[in-house]
């Protein structure tokens, strides 16, 4: 089978890939690898532009304190910029940017993030100790409101309860007072008058027939004394 050959165009020449060129294979590694990145004082701009952005708030920090002699701030203050407004929002950063022009300053942004991240947890420390005191508050209160068993009676308490002095005798004597004034009050009512009538009826009838059953007793008594007596005149006669 004969397949025939056509001349390829410019326009599939056009569309081959290409293979990454050398400076391409070590931006790839480097940003691979930009955890172990250091000191970066001898990389072209144009290639730390490219790498850079690829780093997190520490490894980025780690970078430019580990750099010597060489001023990051041209590639990476716009990096800081960056996470200052993820960090804190857009409109905090707003807030900055509107100060400095009204100050007639300028700061740099990683300064910026440092002293709003300082600021930021200096407020939720204080955040904190406000909420742990309010706890203690809380629980002193509770504590304050548990009932307390007192085994000790203080001495205070025990003269006031002997002496009769004080609040608790003067509870304990009108006390007494009302119960004496019911007691004369039970005395003098007409029920009470009724049952010591009933009970001296009773005396008095109980003490009559005693009277009674003495003297019957007494006269039965002679006339056995007396026959005893007479029947021996009868047989003498």
């Amino acid at each position: 089978m004969y397949l025939e050959k056509r001349p390829r165009r410019i326009a599939d020449i056009g569309n081959v890939r290409r293979p990454p060129s050398l400076v391409d294979l070590c931006v790839r590694t480097a940003i691979g690898n930009v955890r172990y990145l250091g000191d970066v004082g001898e990389t072209d701009t144009h290639l730390l532009e490219r790498i850079l952005p690829h780093c997190t708030v520490d490894q980025l920090l780690h970078v430019e304190k580990s750099t010597k002699e060489r001023d990051l701030t041209p590639v990476t203050d716009k990096l800081w910029k960056n996470f200052y407004e993820l960090q804190f929002g857009r409109e905090s950063m707003k807030v900055v940017i509107e100060r400095m022009k009204l100050k007639k300053v300028s700061f740099r942004w990683r300064q910026l993030y440092e002293a709003k991240l300082k600021e930021v947890k200096e407020a939720e420390n204080k955040a904190v100790d406000r909420l742990r005191q309010l706890y203690k508050k809380e629980d002193a209160r509770k504590q304050s409101r548990q009932v307390q068993l007192c085994t000790k009676v203080p001495p205070s308490s025990k003269r006031s309860f002997f002496s009769g002095s004080g609040p608790g005798c003067s509870f304990s004597n009108g006390k007494s007072n009302i119960m004496k004034k019911a007691k004369i009050d039970f005395m003098k009512s007409q029920e009470v008058k009724n049952l010591a009538a009933i009970k001296k009826k009773a005396v008095q009838s109980h003490h009559s027939g005693t009277a009674i059953t003495k003297s019957s007793g007494f006269c039965g008594k002679n006339p056995a004394s007396t026959s005893k007596h007479t029947k021996p005149l009868e047989r003498r006669f």
